[in-house]
């Protein structure tokens, strides 16, 4: 075997294809419209040998070493096989949400200078509803899911790529720190911006999956989306680094979660706080505990439910911390105290600051900050925003943009995002509490708790608002669930809102997008009650 440096993706896939060639080291699933399971499977070879055929193509398309270009689409095989020949050919790949549309897709196209696109059918409208804004978009690779049917003959279809002859190509990526991926943030003050990852960063962090507990027998899985770092490192990049047998769905499915996990006999699978609630909302049943999952890898456990999550569903937490731009605390199961995000690796060092830099004492609120060891702050680079860049590294550390604080030994807590909490009536609302209560309703199918400016006027108060889905099993009546909060939650915990959406519109990684609860609540106060 040659000597390839694995933190370059395809050197990586290079390798397995030579040692494990045969290996089923990733299952997608989809879950059609009868409720059925289908699946595809995919070998290192069969991932290494189409990754080079879609290489050619894009040499084909014209794409030169350095240029980007955008990845549209859900949880296929093709997306990990486009980023394998993106790293094949030295081009950069940019993860964008199916559901983004209009004139912040034109956007994130535009930015990160993208010369082509590969669309999955079910996004190309909203692609071709932009493209002819976008002159620098040379080409469109679309891909058959059989969802929608493309009559535009000037896409070229995925097949063709994969049709291609096979050779053997060589791999253009060399340098680590030459930027992998463009990663776009969530966006939700403005926006958003991308962030250079480099091909380091994807390798350094999917060999720690020793360090979040997997063992070589194991079988993760994940529903979210790969255009998210998280399950792009955790499940995907930790499973091809270590030859486990992945399992992956097309998209974040609550209600058929444990059934996918005991059909493949998944032993670990990750989550988002986001997703943690709505698992929770669901109905019990009696099989919530039949299953072969280990443990949860989890960002953002409520400490509410931690325990009564646990005992439900007969699997333990293992909770950590971190960003795409950096950083990284752990508590592995048993070890920290529940709620805990953890502490850092012995490469890290963690610190809470107040406004001025000054470390607060244990159990006082402050920004949450990393830097590595050696006293220099984690590399980030924003894409044509030097400012922004400098800003999250400011005098040395690594800024989170997140409120936590330390307890007495040194294990980190994190609050709320900064600037997003709740005050009412002088106190802080412990949001993850009224959620769980929320969530425990018969009525409710999913809740998201968020503020509002205070009708009492009062200067940075809100009133809490209780987002619902309801369970459609039932009919909807705000006044028993208003009823069930007043009996289980002191009264300043106490929803001054009830809103009734068809669903909490989240990220790709399953993370409430407050500003569009913000829009409905104003335009559609019919679905308010208080």
């Amino acid at each position: 075997m040659k000597n390839r440096d694995e933190l370059i993706l395809a050197n990586l896939i290079a390798n397995r294809a030579e040692t494990q060639p045969q290996l089923d080291v990733l299952t997608f699933v989809h879950v059609d419209t009868d409720g059925n399971f289908s699946e595809q499977v995919r070998t290192y070879r069969q991932l290494w040998d189409n990754a080079q055929r879609i290489a050619a193509g894009l040499y084909d398309l014209g794409i030169k070493q350095g240029q980007s270009f955008a990845l549209i689409m859900q949880n296929h095989p093709e997306f990990v096989e486009t980023m394998i020949a993106a790293s094949i050919t030295g081009t950069v790949f940019v993860p964008i949400d199916p559901r983004v549309q209009g004139s912040k897709l034109k956007y994130m196209l535009e930015f990160a200078e993208c010369r082509g696109v590969v669309c999955a059918d079910y996004a190309l409208d909203n692609l071709l509803s932009v493209r002819g804004q976008i002159p620098e978009l040379d080409w469109i690779v679309g891909l058959d899911t059989s969802t929608q049917k493309c009559n535009n003959s000037n896409i070229l279809s995925f097949k063709e790529l994969l049709s291609n002859e096979l050779r053997d190509l060589p791999v253009r990526s060399e340098d680590p720190d030459a930027p992998m991926q463009i990663l776009y943030t969530s966006g939700t003050t403005g926006d958003p911006k991308a962030i250079l990852s480099p091909h380091r960063r994807f390798g350094e962090v999917i060999s720690l999956g020793a360090f979040l507990g997997l063992k070589p027998d194991d079988r993760p899985y994940t529903g979210l989306s790969l255009t998210h770092a998280n399950a792009q490192i955790l499940t995907l990049g930790c499973s091809l680094k270590m030859g486990l047998r992945a399992v992956i769905s097309r998209k974040f499915t609550k209600s058929r979660l444990w059934d996918i996990t005991r059909a493949y006999q998944c032993t670990v699978f990750n989550l988002l706080g986001g997703m943690t609630t709505a698992i929770y909302s669901e109905p019990v049943k009696a099989s919530d505990a039949d299953n072969k999952v280990r443990y949860v890898i989890s960002a953002g456990m409520p400490k509410e439910i931690w325990n009564d999550f646990r005992e439900r569903f007969g699997v333990e937490v293992f909770e950590f911390y971190g960003a795409a731009e950096g950083g990284l605390t752990l508590n592995p199961m048993g070890l920290g105290p529940i709620g805990s995000v953890g502490k850092a690796p012995s490469s890290l060092e963690v610190k809470v600051f107040d406004d001025s830099d000054t470390e607060c004492p244990p159990g006082i609120q402050g920004e949450i900050v990393f830097r590595n060891t050696d006293g220099t702050p984690p590399k980030v680079s924003y894409l044509k925003n030097t400012q922004a860049s400098i800003e999250k590294t400011r005098n040395g550390w690594l800024r989170m943009g997140d409120i936590g604080h330390m307890d007495e030994d040194g294990w980190l807590y994190f609050d709320y995002r900064k600037g997003g909490g709740i005050r009412r009536n002088g106190d802080f609302v412990n949001t993850a509490f009224v959620e769980k209560v929320v969530a425990e309703h018969h009525l409710v199918s999913d809740v998201y708790i968020y503020g509002v400016p205070a009708r009492s006027g009062a200067p940075g108060e809100k009133d809490i608002v209780a987002a619902v889905v309801a369970e459609q099993s039932s009919p909807f009546d705000p006044n028993t669930l208003f009823h069930h909060c007043r009996q289980a939650l002191e009264p300043n915990f106490v929803p001054t809102y009830i809103q009734l959406v068809d669903e909490i519109p989240k990220t790709a990684s399953e993370k409430p997008q407050e500003r569009f609860l913000l829009e409905l609540f104003d335009t559609q106060s019919q679905r308010v009650f208080s």
